[in-house]
């Protein structure tokens, strides 16, 4: 089956101030994959409450049921999400202090946008900006072994459950806007760059912040890799958002997002429906999951 179809709430919630200690360099696989994906969670749980409440006014506009229904299904699990990254940040900010400027400015954009700007611009923001976090989960996901293969198991667990769900979801706010502007392509791509623009750059000012308190400036070799690591995924990021630009596009037909689903996905969905204790992906966790047989749905 499709991943996204009939896609659940799942109500995690992770806590990142007990006794112990999770380290913001959480991955020995890619540590500048730890740093960079760090960076880039600093300012999208407020898009995800941008998200939610652009959805909720508009919602009641729609003609199609199935809409309405992933809608509820897609403003349940931004919400986990955004309660859980922002929980993370706390955590994060007491390693990095210059990321609560960054934090709070992100705060203050995404609220002037929902009362300041027009309903297709914040309706086609949430279109353009959602391009992103699926094609970011389906990156990730498929290059799970190289990006986090070694790490902190409780965030490995978080972001291996947001980017399951990313991906269940990455058509909903895509089929919103087409619910409202079905003609209108050119300001939908317009959308989509201008959401790549501006997630590199919020992303880039926290991770300048980042690499530099980590000591990536005290050796040219470190520094070299640290934004090597930026630039390709960003560039990973504009080669694979090229198939969202056509007018015959739709997520559900993304050529890395299909029938042929990423095995460590369908893996960590049947483990949840099983019952079992997601908040905590150890090695032998990953290990079994993979390696058991899936239930049918």
């Amino acid at each position: 089956m499709h991943p996204m179809k009939d896609f659940p709430v799942r109500k995690l919630k992770f806590d990142f101030h007990t006794d112990e200690k999770h380290p913001p360099v959480w991955s020995e696989s890619s540590p500048e994959f730890s740093i960079f994906i760090n960076a880039l969670g600093v300012h999208v749980p407020y898009f995800e409450r941008f998200l939610i409440k652009v959805m909720r006014a508009y919602r009641d506009e729609l003609p199609d049921e199935k809409l309405k229904k992933d809608v509820r299904a897609i403003i349940g699990q931004e919400a986990h999400h955004a309660i859980n990254f922002i929980s993370w940040n706390q955590a994060m900010v007491r390693r990095y202090p210059k990321l609560k400027n960054v934090e709070e400015d992100s705060k203050k954009y995404f609220e002037h946008a929902i009362e300041k700007q027009t309903k297709k611009f914040k309706i086609g923001l949430t279109a353009g900006y959602e391009t992103f976090t699926f094609l970011g989960g389906m990156i990730i996901l498929n290059r799970y072994d190289e990006l986090m293969g070694r790490a902190d198991p409780t965030i490995r667990a978080l972001w291996v459950w947001h980017q399951v769900e990313e991906v269940e979801h990455g058509a909903v706010a895509f089929d919103f806007y087409k619910a409202f502007y079905p003609d209108n392509e050119w300001y939908r791509r317009g959308m989509v760059l201008f959401a790549f623009a501006h997630i590199c750059w919020e992303t880039f000012k926290a991770y300048a912040i980042m690499v530099k308190v980590e000591q990536y400036y005290d050796s040219p070799k470190k520094l070299w890799k640290a934004w090597r690591f930026f630039g390709s995924f960003a560039f990973d990021f504009a080669r694979a958002a090229i198939p969202v630009l056509s007018r015959k596009y739709h997520p559900s037909n993304h050529p890395i997002c299909n029938e042929q689903q990423n095995p460590l996905a369908v893996a960590w969905r049947d483990y949840y429906r099983k019952g079992n204790d997601a908040h905590t992906l150890t090695d032998h966790k990953i290990e079994t999951l993979l390696n058991s047989k899936p239930t049918s749905i």
